[in-house]
């Protein structure tokens, strides 16, 4: 188990190596980011041995013409139109927290696939936005990644978005249906680049508050799910 007040360097590496092993016995990138949500929520706990996080989230970008009907509609409803099928996504894979309802993506209510269609409408998303500059990425090469350039931003390793209080952050939505209903402290999330150009990211919406050192560390995290999620890339995505 891991405390985010002393989450040491050992804790670290024994962290990411095993989400790194995951991906042993799955059969989708769908099943290994259950997993990785799944041992995040479980293994992450506060003084009482509860979980620390109430909620815990896995995101991908994936080509619009790529979602099941259920998650296009949800597109179609953010956009207020189809987009067009080259449209990236950012698209809710596995969650697991405090509530039935997120504990499975197929009963989640909101941000399930985000279209990014332009940079002006990702400006207008501000977690979303946020995180891509923590990140360290251009949302231009979210929204239409560059062939020439993918290999290098998949080999490079990323910062993390880190919202040290979320309570009145401009950042974290549903202040008041969400975030202090729930008692939400601090929120945390690191990814990467997949080698097929696709953003991947995990988000945690912690009841105990972050340290900055810590959330400092999680960016080499990102690279051992990576490890976990990259087998399945043009391979079986949805479970």
């Amino acid at each position: 188990m891991y405390d985010y007040s002393r989450f040491s360097d050992a804790d670290l590496k024994e962290c990411g190596a095993n989400l790194a092993a995951l991906a042993g016995g799955t059969s989708s990138m769908e099943d290994v980011a259950n997993k990785i949500v799944s041992y995040l929520y479980e293994n992450i706990t506060d003084s009482s041995g509860g979980s620390a996080n109430a909620l815990v989230r896995f995101y991908k970008t994936h080509p619009y013409d790529q979602l099941d009907q259920g998650l296009q509609g949800f597109a179609q409803g953010i956009l207020g139109s189809a987009p067009s099928d080259d449209t990236n996504c950012l698209t809710m894979l596995a969650t697991m927290g405090d509530n039935d309802d997120w504990k499975s993506r197929s009963k989640s209510n909101g941000h399930r696939a985000i279209p990014l269609a332009s940079a002006d409408m990702v400006a207008g998303i501000p977690m979303t936005s946020r995180l891509l500059t923590q990140f360290g990425l251009d949302v231009g090469s979210v929204i239409r990644p560059d062939p020439m350039l993918i290999g290098d931003m998949s080999a490079k390793t990323y910062n993390t978005f880190y919202v040290p209080e979320a309570v009145g952050s401009p950042y974290i939505p549903a202040q008041d249906d969400f975030v202090i209903p729930n008692g939400i402290k601090s929120v945390l999330g690191f990814g990467g680049v997949l080698s097929s150009g696709e953003l991947f990211m995990v988000i945690m919406f912690s009841k105990a508050s972050i340290p900055a050192d810590v959330a400092g560390k999680f960016s080499d995290i990102g690279a051992s799910v990576k490890e976990a999620v990259e087998p399945f890339v043009g391979n079986k995505v949805f479970a």
